[in-house]
């Protein structure tokens, strides 16, 4: 075993315990970003003048009606920007715009003594626009040839060859749409100016060292003059890995020109009609099996619905691209990927990062196809499962290298779920009720772990023990509710040798830990830990030379042990907080800053070959439905979930992610339905779903009856801290087997064999009509074309 992944004599990791802020949580004393605006004199507060139309260019912008209301201090526009107008990295994201791209759209910020004064001004505001077409969804992008950004393609195989060889082709198309990430904390900044000119930023970012980045260039200022801080966020789920970068530049400046604190946050409606989403996907495909129902080849092209700018939609859709396979071997594949450009919000990071589209594309198409080859779908899929010991690898390249755990965790549910009982039960009780039927559906979860792009795989710490033995610890990842600052401090509890109570952790700063990457990719454990790890690792050396010439061994020798130091064959003992002044008096350097950066990565984007990723993450569910025949309406029995996290480092806090990722997966394929006003009206482009009253989120009505998790034993995980694996975003494709079930549960009222095309969402709505369109034997509502020649062939 490495010694990375090696534990030692009694650790702290793998304990089950609280989140470390659970406590101030549910208490209320835990401090967000804006709460900080209360302890802070002379705030400004900043409110954006937002443009009611979907496209236009501005061709007057007067800002002599807000100046004139009282409380009004100023109003910033481009004019103002001493460095570069633009909030983004691809540089497409004017900051000040002179073309509204999107219904909402900010083109200026009031600045106000209060927010009803920041307000009242903004609506003051007089705005002249040359208005243009807009293009709103997806479909029309494709009609219109509206894309922007790269397009990649990826093919391995001869996937001609492989069709000709096919038994059974199918072609169809599948439009499914986004998620708006709802985090209880909506975008949030504070920015203070000092008697230097220097900038402090408090943000609730998942990127301070982008947002750093971003600030200098607006402002035209080097890096070291900018300060960051992420205290905590309340939610993230990728909304705030990019998009805080703009919001933050709006207080700095204002700060800056003012010299007074600038406060800034987003109501919910503005959050929701400003910030970008989940990327909506269009999917079109062909795909051929053989006489067994084995994936012979697979020819699909993938549309992500990327909004007005590019954001981070490039790379979210080379990991669609990278996770169309899931968990099934495609040994002939070419897939096309590109991204339309339409006047929406940008869309951007959620969790997955489009991993979850790319792998929705296939559990529809298999879920789609099974009653067309006769083949239960667990039966389907088991039979593309990539195999054990078979070289295989995905359609990029990445070797395949723990196969096994794919069918494991799926044997495991399948047990725990007692599946094949269930199922008689489920035919049973079907056949006794014509309006209500049950369905029980199981599916998989291949997930690779590391950032696509390599140069962000790497993370820095900073670690500090004081004279009574206390230790802090800043390390670069941002605390999102996930856990991750409690699993950092078992990190360096282990490490160290000592109680937990003994560390304890700064907030993230880019003046203590520079040039981090973002918190995502569910990347946050494997590269903050490593380099707490590292440089815990270096400390711990140090006193082992200390400890061992007072204890008469050899450095090599001592164990540090729950805060005890010995040397091996010795029973002398030297306690850690007498260790630790001994060295201070012995002028023993007492911090460290830690490095760690994931090796073996290898990517080429241009081919679209490599191995991104370090590992796999792996896992099942098995989920049961129950389908109201005359609404649609639903409800969720139980869930069983077997999942792979390595050897946890936190059980407690991965078995809350695994809960948490499933349900927020369960609410993007069934609740979550985003409305955009898509007649040619005054309101085209207008967000129609603004509030949690019209965008429905999971709630306890919704939660499983039964929830069963459990996470897969005996995984060390070579090469990763402490054996773990990575836990933030595979789970939430788990709840694959939500949608499943429901389009199983809606085949059932109708003849044996029944292939049911369902919308995503797969709301109450669209299973009632998936249901409709089985009663009446609809062929065409299945969206799949069956190729006759294939067929005849077989």
């Amino acid at each position: 075993m490495s010694q990375l992944s090696e534990r030692p004599e009694k650790p702290v990791v793998g304990v089950s315990m609280p989140h470390e802020s659970a406590f101030q949580h549910v208490t209320g004393a835990a401090l967000y970003t804006d709460d900080l605006v209360h302890r802070t004199r002379d705030v400004l507060h900043a409110y954006p003048v937002q443009v009611m139309k979907a496209h236009g260019r501005i061709t007057a912008l007067r800002t002599e009606p807000a100046l004139a209301v009282p409380g009004v201090v100023r109003v910033l526009t481009g004019a103002d920007v001493p460095g570069v107008n633009d909030a983004g990295m691809k540089h497409d994201e004017p900051l000040f715009p002179e073309e509204v791209m999107f219904y909402g759209h900010a083109v200026a910020w009031v600045l106000g003594e209060t927010l009803e004064a920041a307000r009242i001004g903004a609506a003051a505001v007089e705005v002249e626009l040359d208005e243009k077409p807009a293009i709103v969804t997806v479909r029309e992008a494709i009609e219109a040839e509206s894309f922007h950004g790269a397009r990649p393609h990826m093919e391995t195989g001869d996937v001609d060859a492989g069709f000709a060889d096919s038994a059974h082709v199918f072609t169809g198309e599948f439009t499914f749409a986004g998620q708006e990430h709802f985090y209880l904390e909506t975008h949030a900044a504070l920015a203070l100016i000092d008697e230097s000119g220097q900038l402090f930023i408090q943000s609730s970012t998942q990127h301070p060292s982008e947002t750093q980045e971003i600030v200098s260039h607006v402002l035209g200022i080097p890096a070291h003059e900018v300060t960051v801080q992420c205290l905590r966020m309340g939610g993230g789920f990728g909304g705030k890995e990019m998009q805080p970068h703009g919001f933050a530049a709006v207080a700095a400046l204002g700060a800056k020109l003012t010299g007074r604190p600038v406060r800034f946050r987003l109501n919910r409606t503005q959050d929701l009609t400003m910030s970008g989403k989940r990327h909506g996907f269009h999917a079109s495909w062909k795909i051929g099996f053989d006489a067994e129902g084995r994936i012979q080849a697979l020819d699909a092209t993938l549309t992500a619905d990327g909004g007005w700018s590019l954001d981070l939609s490039e790379p979210v859709l080379a990991r669609a691209l990278c996770h169309i396979d899931n968990t099934y071997w495609i040994p002939n594949a070419r897939v096309a990927g590109r991204i339309a450009k339409t006047n929406t919000v940008s869309n951007t990071a959620f969790r997955g990062f489009g991993g979850p589209q790319g792998m929705l594309v296939i559990e529809d198409i298999l879920g789609r196809v099974a009653p067309l080859l006769g083949l239960d779908p667990v039966e389907l899929r088991e039979r593309n499962f990539y195999q054990p010991g078979q070289g295989q690898t995905t359609p990029y390249g990445q070797p395949v290298t723990q196969a096994d755990r794919i069918s494991a965790v799926w044997e495991q549910v399948k047990e725990n779920a007692s599946l094949a009982d269930r199922k008689r039960e489920i035919a049973a009780f079907n056949a006794a009720h014509p309006h209500t039927k049950r369905a029980l559906a199981l599916t998989g979860v291949k997930f690779g772990i590391s950032f696509n792009l390599t140069a962000f795989n790497q993370g820095g710490a900073l670690v500090l023990i004081y004279k009574d033995g206390s230790v802090l610890i800043n390390h670069g990842g941002t605390e999102m509710g996930q856990g991750l600052h409690t699993k950092m401090m078992q990190v360096a509890a282990t490490t160290l040798g000592i109680p937990l109570h003994k560390v304890r952790l700064a907030p993230t700063r880019t003046d203590k830990v520079p040039n981090t990457s973002a918190t995502a990719a569910s990347a946050g454990a494997d590269l903050n830990g490593g380099a707490i790890k590292n440089a815990c690792e270096q400390l711990r050396e140090r006193l082992h030379q200390v400890a061992g010439t007072q204890l008469g061994g050899n450095a090599s020798d001592v164990r540090i042990v729950e805060g005890v130091a010995r040397v091996l064959g010795s029973d002398k003992e030297l306690a850690w907080d007498d260790l630790v002044r001994t060295a201070y008096f012995q002028r023993v350097q007492l911090s460290a800053a830690g490095f760690y950066r994931t090796e073996g990565l290898h990517w080429d984007a241009k081919a679209f070959r490599g191995t991104p990723f370090k590992y796999f993450s792996n896992g099942a569910a098995a989920t049961e439905v129950e389908v109201d025949g005359f609404t649609g309406a639903y409800r969720i029995r139980r869930v069983d979930i077997v999942h792979d996290v390595g050897d946890s480092l936190s059980p407690m806090i991965d078995i809350g992610q695994v809960e948490g990722g499933f349900v927020q997966g369960a609410g993007w394929l069934t609740l979550e339905d985003l409305r955009w006003d898509t007649g040619d009206g005054p309101h085209r482009g207008r967000l129609q779903t603004q509030a949690a009253s019209t965008y429905k989120l999971p709630s306890f009505s919704e939660m499983p009856e039964e929830f069963n998790v459990a996470l897969m034993e005996n995984a060390t995980e070579e090469g990763a801290v402490y054996g773990s694996k990575a836990v933030g975003e595979p789970p939430l494709m788990l709840a694959f087997s939500v949608r499943e079930a429901l389009r199983q549960a809606a085949a059932a009222f109708g003849p044996s064999g029944a292939s049911v095309e369902l919308a995503s969402p797969a709301t109450p709505e669209a299973v009632y009509w998936a249901i409709e369109s089985v009663r009446e034997g609809d062929e065409k509502r299945t969206g799949i074309t069956p190729d006759t020649h294939a067929l005849s062939n077989a």
